[in-house]
């Protein structure tokens, strides 16, 4: 009896340790991963010592022609003092150094910078300090503004110097611990700590924004810094802080280094961006215009017009067209697209997901390059038709509409090629008022079709009244700037 239970209690040991065991282990393993990985790091001075010496002080000294003097000492009439200073101060103004700060770090073991734009711009002598207090002149080797980037390199003879790495900021997620290593208000190299607040940030310095925010410290002098993930990589440049007293407030903003890594390899290799242009203006989608072009998301790039003889024409993309996706990267937002398009290669075939007429396509075309282009013409070469002066009242709109005459063209100061129905009355506070529909303005499609009379506009009307739709879309331009409105009609059912 006695050997019997033995004999079971090895069997069900052997049965626990098969089954549970491997459990036991998989329960573990999942807790250490969501509870160890991610837990914050004991120091950060392993990682400080990793990336800092490639971490560079950077001074640009400029020289300003109307530097100011200090204010012209009163003497007494007749003084000898009051001659000498006055023919002083008559020689003209005087030429004064003033010295900026900022910050760099090196890409390469040849002694590539790269920094922000506004730290070097109009320097002319550009000083880098290496963290071991080696001094070194640097030149410029390109810069781009719109992005506030600048690459230079350290003028030195077969030294090799320590670098970092670009990461790659799309995996950044918010929570993600950050390192920032700068030299704020010109004390040295100084290492702070914080998170990711948000991502894709835009802070009103261009099309291009892309930025990364973040409660790590940042203050004057951190411009042109890196922005370190716990790998060592850099994650994104330091460049703007948000702050009423120009202190550091927890609200610190770095570019993304898929946007900086892509600019900084074109300044290395031309001297020069050299952007992605397809050649069309484009706006918001709202969920009026969606769901008037019978799309289902307020989502992607509206077209509102394309440019003559752009790569966008020659690729058959049309005025009404959604933009869903360039490149393979799904558009979410309107904006994402001028960054998408600049960060692709000039010359490259690109696919193109529009949403056309209540139907997904697919366009392909071959990226001009931005610089280029040229001044944009928005305006199209069409015959202007004879048109009787047939003036139409359309209440739902809020609107009176008429066919373009001589008459109406000089009084509204309206070009030839523009369009053919011009807006002659705009009911104050009615549905086209308060989508900023001004008199003057010229219709050049509504709903599905272009416009050649006003009659176009009333069928194009009847036919979304037949359709069910919610809204009207009206292409519109002042002459100058093409946009869609899009004017609630729910009421016509």
């Amino acid at each position: 009896m006695t050997s019997k239970i033995v004999s079971i209690n090895k069997r069900s040991s052997i049965y626990f340790n098969l089954f549970f065991s491997p459990l036991i282990f998989f329960i573990c393993a999942f807790y250490f991963s969501i509870g160890f990985a991610k837990a914050p790091p004991e120091s950060f001075a392993d990682l400080s010592d990793q990336v800092s010496s490639s971490v560079v002080n950077i001074a640009s000294t400029v020289t300003s022609e109307n530097a100011p003097l200090n204010e012209f000492p009163q003497f007494p009439p007749g003084s000898p003092f009051e001659e000498f200073f006055k023919d002083f101060m008559e020689k003209g103004p005087a030429r004064r150094p003033s010295q900026s700060l900022g910050s760099g770090f090196i890409i390469s073991k040849e002694g590539l910078i790269v920094t922000n734009n506004h730290v070097i711009e109009g320097a002319e002598e550009i000083t880098i300090l290496l963290s071991d207090d080696r001094e070194f002149n640097a030149k410029l080797i390109g810069r781009d503004t719109k992005t506030d980037i600048a690459v230079l390199k350290i003028e030195s003879e077969g030294e090799t110097f320590p670098f970092v790495e670009f990461g790659d900021s799309e995996i950044l997620r918010v929570g993600d611990w950050v390192l920032a290593v700068g030299n704020p208000f010109g004390l040295g190299g100084s290492v702070t700590a914080g998170i990711v607040s948000a991502r894709g940030r835009e802070i009103g310095q261009g099309q291009y924004d892309d930025f990364i925010q973040t409660d790590a410290s940042i203050n004057r002098g951190n411009s042109g810094g890196p922005l370190f993930n716990m790998d060592g990589k850099v994650i994104g440049i330091n460049t703007a802080i948000f702050s009423q007293s120009g202190g550091s407030v927890g609200i610190g903003f770095a570019i993304a280094s898929n946007l900086a890594s892509s600019v900084v390899d074109q300044l290395i290799e031309f001297g020069r961006t050299r952007r992605g242009w397809l050649g069309v203006y484009i706006q918001e989608v709202t969920e009026e215009i969606a769901e008037s072009l019978e799309f289902t998301e307020a989502r992607g790039a509206l077209v509102s017009s394309v440019s003559p003889g752009s790569p966008a024409e020659k690729a058959k993309l049309l005025s009404g067209d959604i933009v869903l996706s360039f490149d393979g990267k799904k558009i979410n937002k309107m904006r994402e697209l001028p960054r998408i398009v600049a960060e692709t290669k000039v010359g490259s075939k690109v696919d193109i997901d529009v949403w056309r007429e209540g139907k997904p396509i697919k366009l392909t075309v071959i990226l001009g390059e931005l610089e280029e282009k040229g001044q944009i013409e928005l305006s199209q070469n069409n015959e202007q038709e004879s048109l009787d002066n047939d003036v139409k009242k359309v209440d739902i709109l809020g609107l009176e509409i008429s066919n373009i005459t001589p008459d109406l063209s000089l009084e509204f100061d309206i070009d030839d090629n523009v369009g053919k129905v011009v807006i002659t009355e705009v009911e104050t506070n009615g549905p086209s008022f308060n989508k900023g529909i001004n008199v003057g303005n010229v219709i050049r499609r509504a709903g599905r079709q272009d416009v050649n009379n006003v009659d176009d506009v009333l069928k194009a009307l009847n036919i979304a009244k037949e359709r069910g739709s919610q809204a009207f879309l009206l292409l519109i331009t002042d002459g100058e700037r093409e946009r869609f409105v899009a004017i609630n009609i729910s009421k016509l059912k």
